[in-house]
């Protein structure tokens, strides 16, 4: 079988499907690779890298998606809203499409991609268990946006991070606040850490206070409880109104106290909760920073704007998204290992193992012979469920 690797084409994207690193194993496993010519040079993988491990070199995107059995895209259309609708026309039927496809976001889109007749699966569907755990590019790539997100506050806040002792004085560390620790919130702990920050952070998950312990930070815990926190996949769960009311009082201090907050908190499938307020935006000292990883999904602050960098009220707010694109040459490495993980495992002797018996093919197939097929999605979109497939 023959996977095909275009270039990217959402804009400022710069990572790359699959990386030569992984070429070996897929070669062994019996597939070959067709990469777009240049599709690898913004992350830092010239085309000579791909030919000296056996792939072959495309001309352009048209010849590509000609050639593959399987297309392996970072940002499938869905994902990449912008230009992802020029792909559609290079489908064809019982092509297998894997990547990032955002199926929570447009119905009409995830149709286009069903109609086109493709085999599609969702990477951001991948179960959170051990089996699954090297296919997980939504943790591969949430581990990156943590890292990058502290450099881009770090680079913002007029401070220095680290407690300094020098000729001229001392200086204090900054305060560093993260809301949501799931992996992007971890990571953000761990890096800004290491760059000397003093670290507190929030979760309404109580298992996470071990972990935010284990890094170095302070757990900040509120008199209020979450019913039913996490679901059996280990993602928050969205609560009532009146619970974040009374969260957005207690967490209200903490914010303003802050130099730095880092917000983190997204539901699959849902807006994401407001958790910082205007109100505490102005009651924090001028310079001080929020950046919102949660700004693609609505938002945590308030008045972040998607994709801009804003003061208002002398707080610099950064509405990220993306940020993954920002660290190109291992944040294609993850990935890439990750979907030759998935690859390797659900093609076997040359054929597409669509066993729904098994929880990794079942949750990750989006769409299938004509049909958005992935229940949880039907769902979502008030879809009647399909006849039990076989």
């Amino acid at each position: 079988m023959i996977i095909g690797i275009p270039k990217e084409s959402y804009p400022g994207e710069r990572r790359v499907a699959l990386v030569p690193a992984v070429l070996p194993t897929l070669i062994k496993a019996g597939f070959e690779v067709h990469i777009q010519a240049g599709a690898g040079m913004d992350a830092g993988y010239p085309d000579s890298l791909y030919v000296d491990k056996g792939a072959r070199i495309a001309a352009d995107r048209a010849a590509v998606f000609g050639a593959a059995d399987i297309v392996a895209q970072v940002l499938c259309y869905g994902a990449n809203d912008v230009t992802g609708h020029l792909d559609v026309p290079l489908y064809r039927k019982n092509q297998i499409l894997v990547g990032f496809l955002r199926p929570f976001g447009s119905l009409e889109i995830l149709q286009q991609i069903a109609q086109a007749g493709v085999t599609s699966f969702s990477v951001e569907l991948m179960p959170r268990t051990t089996r699954a755990q090297s296919m997980d590019a939504l943790s591969s790539m949430a581990t990156v946006a943590g890292y990058k997100a502290v450099l881009m506050a770090a680079d913002c806040h007029p401070r220095i991070f680290p407690m300094l002792t020098t000729a001229a004085g001392t200086v204090t560390p900054a305060r560093v606040f993260v809301i949501g620790c799931g992996v992007a919130g971890l990571q953000a702990i761990a890096t800004a850490r290491r760059l000397g920050a003093v670290i507190s952070a929030y979760d309404l998950r109580p298992a996470a206070k071990e972990q935010v312990q284990s890094l170095g930070g302070r757990f900040v815990e509120l008199p209020i409880e979450a019913k039913d926190a996490q679901d059996a996949r280990g993602y928050a769960r969205a609560q009532d109104e009146d619970f974040y009311r009374r969260q957005r009082e207690l967490l209200g201090k903490v914010v303003q106290e802050s130099d730095v907050v880092i917000a983190t908190a997204v539901i699959p499938g849902k807006k994401a909760p407001i958790l910082v307020t205007e109100e505490m935006v102005k009651g924090m000292a001028l310079g001080s920073v929020v950046l919102d990883l949660a700004a693609e999904r609505g938002g945590n602050c308030e008045i972040s704007e998607m994709g801009k960098t804003v003061v208002k009220h002398g707080v610099t707010i950064i509405g990220a998204i993306n940020l993954a694109a920002g660290v190109p040459y291992h944040a294609s490495m993850m990935f890439a290992r990750n979907i030759t993980a998935f690859l390797t495992y659900v093609v076997k002797e040359q054929k597409l193992n669509v066993n729904l018996a098994d929880e990794i093919v079942s949750e990750t197939l989006l769409t299938n012979a004509g049909e958005i097929v992935q229940p949880r999605v039907r769902e979502f979109f008030k879809l009647p469920a399909l006849a039990k497939q076989e």
